[in-house]
């Protein structure tokens, strides 16, 4: 309703009682914020575990479920497990901690659930040497829950320097048949590879990505998802035809087509350099950021509709409140609209949660949710994650004085 409109309506009356719980609210502390923003954990480092970049995952009773790149006994990482208490919160459990050998080590990307309660991932590095340097080539591994509250890790392959891809750093995907999916970096050509591992621990590379001409189709790819034919869809960081990267589809038989190239087109706003895969819709239409964008390099969110058309729903503006350098994907709620993290930027700095909502009018429209102040939480490198009451979830790479990163919890 127009506000004219509404004041005439409503009276005088009606003014001076709306005015007078405004300032009220204002008053009681707390009272005006939109959104409560909780720590459920502070990482020290050590054996407690360091840096988590990777979204979080929750199991069907509401426990969270995470990697750290670093930290743990060794140093190379860990995989950890919240679970909430009734007075608010949360308690830590590290199920696994990697050790840099067989194991692997580095986990980047994050968890995924079978339907019987065995998390899997990936790591950067570990696994048997082979023709890999002294790190490793990573591995893609299984942990399975025991009778004594401990986890089993089983390693189901490991990469090497043979064409089959290495160095993988996003998460998982499963299809009906419980195979899984996932991107690397090396391949055939050094640029990257789309794979698919059966349950036998067979590994088949779908695509090897070729950023040189003639076969443009991209370089480094980030995860993947699927539509209900099968069909993969993903962006490349880089390469392609103007080399700022693409977004890409593999059929069920990995056949790869093209679907945009972005370009940096500086007299028609293109974003460039897209991170973080990304999100598909039930309409087909998908969704992700570019790290970058023509008009001052902050980088834009955008979305790719079925017939091939670029939409960008928002631009970060260098400089502003609204955040800056997105690298994380989105996620949906069950009203369709967008939440993401951008790690710098915002009032103070330190990144920020947004939220993205599709108006009447067809227009997207942007809400910060939260901006880091650096304690508690800064520069949040995940995704975020979404309860069935629509609270958020993430982890972030820094708290305070510290360097070791947290989980947080966002109540809209």
């Amino acid at each position: 309703m127009n506000s004219n409109k509404f004041w005439a309506a409503a009276g005088k009356a009606l003014a001076v009682v709306i005015v007078t719980l405004i300032v009220t609210l204002t008053l009681v502390p707390g009272a005006g914020a939109a959104n409560k923003y909780k720590t459920l954990h502070t990482f020290k480092g050590g054996k407690d575990g360091a840096s988590p970049y990777a979204r979080l995952v929750f199991d069907t009773i509401g426990n969270l479920y995470g990697t750290t790149y670093a930290g743990g006994a060794f140093d190379k990482g860990t995989v950890f497990k919240l679970t909430p208490n009734p007075n608010g919160t949360w308690n830590k459990k590290l199920l696994h901690q990697f050790t840099g050998g067989k194991d692997g080590a580095y986990p980047l990307g994050g968890l995924i659930f079978d339907q019987t309660g065995n998390l899997y991932g990936t790591t950067t590095h570990g696994g048997d040497l082979g023709n890999c340097d002294s790190s490793g080539c990573g591995v893609v591994y299984e942990l399975t829950p025991k009778a004594d509250g401990s986890w089993r890790e089983r390693v189901l392959h490991t990469f090497s320097r043979d064409g089959g891809g290495e160095l993988p750093s996003s998460s998982l995907i499963f299809d009906e048949a419980e195979n899984l999916y996932g991107t690397t970096g090396g391949g055939s050509y050094d640029y990257g590879t789309a794979f698919r591992l059966d349950a036998a621990g067979n590994l088949t590379v779908l695509h090897s990505f070729c950023s040189v001409y003639p076969c443009q189709d991209g370089a480094y790819p980030s995860g993947l998802v699927r539509d209900s034919s099968g069909n993969l869809y993903g962006t490349t960081s880089s390469g392609g035809a103007y080399s700022y990267g693409t977004i890409f589809k593999l059929d069920s038989a990995g056949a790869w087509t093209d679907l945009y190239n972005f370009n940096d087109n500086f007299s028609g706003g293109d974003g460039y350099f897209p991170q973080g895969g990304v999100l598909r819709d039930a309409a087909g239409n998908l969704y992700g950021v570019t790290l970058h964008d023509s008009d001052d390099w902050a980088g834009m969110v955008f979305e790719l509709d079925t017939n091939g058309g670029m939409n960008w729903i928002h631009n970060f503006v260098w400089g502003s409140t609204d955040g800056m350098y997105p690298v994380a994907g989105l996620a949906f709620d069950s009203t369709g609209d967008l939440y993401g993290t951008t790690p710098s930027g915002g009032a103070h700095g330190y990144g920020v949660v947004f939220k993205l909502t599709l108006g009447l009018d067809g227009q997207w429209s942007e809400r910060i949710l939260h901006a880091f102040a650096n304690h508690p939480g800064a520069n949040p490198q995940a995704g975020l994650v979404l309860d069935a009451a629509g609270n958020l979830y993430g982890t972030t790479t820094g708290d305070g004085t510290t360097t070791f990163g947290s989980v947080f919890e966002i109540a809209p």
